[in-house]
């Protein structure tokens, strides 16, 4: 499935004024059924029957999908009100898709410090057969941290969208080819609102690069959500930042749409 590159740019040009960028897996591998609670998020946007992915949620209630607001508040400023959502790892003309609503959290804003970028996708239906993920309990990163306790603490980064970028014959390129893909971070940093993870991979780490916002940042190994993929460092190398699931910010918001741990 070839992905529309102008798409993509737009949607980095929104993240530009917050300092943030788009973003998929770097260093990672095929996740096949490892997290099937892992979707795609995917939007009509040369006219109809023309669906094409645009971000990375996870769902959390079986009609409840987690994803960015960076990625909502795009299609708003287009007039996209029609999503989709797939679970297939790897999306294509043929994928299942799950319609639903998107809502784009009201925080949302202009100050990088305090961006609220969280948004959910209300499905019209419940999604059979498919375990949510778990939001974690309000504090619990801070909690974590107590005494360097998050210290060499692993996070598990999956989404759809451009690998790492190739270089050789011509100017750089990122490829894509629409596949869900797994990666592991490590902890690196931790504020108010944001957590730092190391993707660099000459310490064996992977992460976050553009394509693919939204997606999840596990908790170790655990089905345990921790925070949703937003930005990081332009050249996809160094470090993913995520914003955090388990704050006051975050839990206002999803509290309208799931019961909180």
């Amino acid at each position: 499935m070839k992905r529309n590159a102008a798409i993509f740019l737009v949607v980095a040009a929104i993240l530009a004024a917050t300092g943030g960028r788009v973003s998929a897996i770097t260093h990672g591998t095929a996740d096949g059924n490892g997290h099937p609670n892992v979707g795609a998020l995917v939007a009509e946007f040369g006219g109809p029957e023309q669906k094409e992915l645009l971000c990375t949620g996870t769902l959390i209630s079986p009609t409840v999908f987690l994803t960015a607001s960076h990625c909502t508040i795009y299609l708003e400023s287009i007039g996209v009100t029609d999503v989709w959502v797939t679970f297939d790892s790897q999306f294509s003309p043929s994928s299942t898709l799950h319609h639903g609503v998107y809502h784009t959290n009201p925080a949302y804003g202009h100050d990088f410090a305090h961006l609220n970028d969280v948004a959910v996708v209300v499905l019209d239906s419940p999604v059979a057969g498919t375990t949510p993920a778990q939001l974690p309990q309000a504090g619990l990163l801070d909690q974590m941290a107590v005494k360097n306790g998050l210290k060499g603490q692993k996070f598990t980064a999956v989404g759809y969208g451009d690998q790492e970028r190739q270089n050789g014959g011509g100017p750089p390129s990122f490829p894509f080819d629409a596949m869900r893909r797994v990666a592991t971070s490590e902890f690196r940093a931790i504020n108010t609102n944001w957590l730092r993870l190391s993707q660099n991979p000459s310490t064996g780490d992977g992460g976050t690069c553009f394509g693919d916002s939204g997606g999840p940042n596990f908790l170790g190994s655990s089905n345990v959500l921790a925070a949703v993929t937003v930005t990081g460092d332009s050249v996809c190398r160094a470090t993913n930042v995520v914003f955090r699931l388990d704050t006051p910010a975050s839990r206002d918001f999803l509290g309208d749409y799931v019961t909180l741990p």
